[in-house]
């Protein structure tokens, strides 16, 4: 069903209670059973969230426009301040070794299990997109924005929560040290003094990657969306 907001909403709850039922709960195990291992899972379930993505995509693009409230150049200035900590928490966490990733069992095994980023907070790619979404809710203002944007924060948000039960199962008594030494929120094992910032760990390189993410997403998003992204 697409071209309607009831579409869209259908097309979110696939993806987003897909992804909360196959990815993060037992269910994932007996899923696995039932097509032959955890191999032909992973394959199962990444056709499986390309194609509710695409029909995220399509419904959303097919979606009416019905305005909840009006274009402000303040709630635009908004995203683009926070869109850069998003792309720069995107790019470190998908190009730095995470003991909760798929397959991070080898990264539980390193001297350092939790590198750079992972001090910061072991989530930071779904973080990233969490401030993505969350962003674009008041820049936007329209019914299937908000609910395009919500939904991936609610995938993202309660990601982790999920992710981090799943490892816990995975790891075992890896998983400990894990816990203690890293934070689900932002800065909390730091503030407690489990863990020590540094940005040199963290890689100036990654950090410059995810600012040079933020610039091109700023020159084609108006060629994309058909909507400018500064409020001036």
């Amino acid at each position: 069903m697409i071209g309607s907001l009831t579409g869209l909403f259908l097309a979110l709850l696939a993806f987003v209670a897909g992804h909360f039922l196959f990815a993060g709960t037992p269910l994932r195990a007996t899923m696995a059973d039932l097509v032959g291992g955890e191999g032909r899972f992973r394959g199962v379930f990444s056709l499986f969230s390309a194609v509710t993505l695409m029909w995220v995509i399509l419904a959303y693009g097919a979606a009416p426009h019905h305005q909840l409230w009006a274009d402000a150049k303040l709630l635009r200035l908004i995203t683009v301040l926070l869109l850069p900590i998003a792309t720069i928490l995107i790019v470190c966490g998908l190009s730095t070794p995470n003991a909760t990733a798929v397959g991070g069992e080898r990264a539980a095994d390193l001297p350092d299990p939790l590198p750079g980023i992972m001090k910061v907070t072991r989530h930071p790619f779904l973080w990233g997109v969490a401030i993505w979404a969350i962003a674009h809710i008041p820049a936007n203002g329209d019914a299937a924005s908000v609910l395009l944007f919500g939904g991936m924060a609610i995938l993202a948000l309660g990601g982790m929560p999920s992710i981090d039960a799943k490892s816990q199962r995975r790891l075992g008594s890896a998983w400990g040290p894990i816990a203690m030494r890293s934070s689900l929120l932002p800065f909390g094992a730091i503030l407690s003094g489990r863990a020590h910032l540094s940005f040199a760990e963290i890689g100036w390189l990654r950090i410059a990657g995810g600012v040079a993410l933020y610039l091109v997403l700023l020159l084609v998003h108006p060629w994309i969306t058909g909507k400018p992204v500064m409020p001036f």
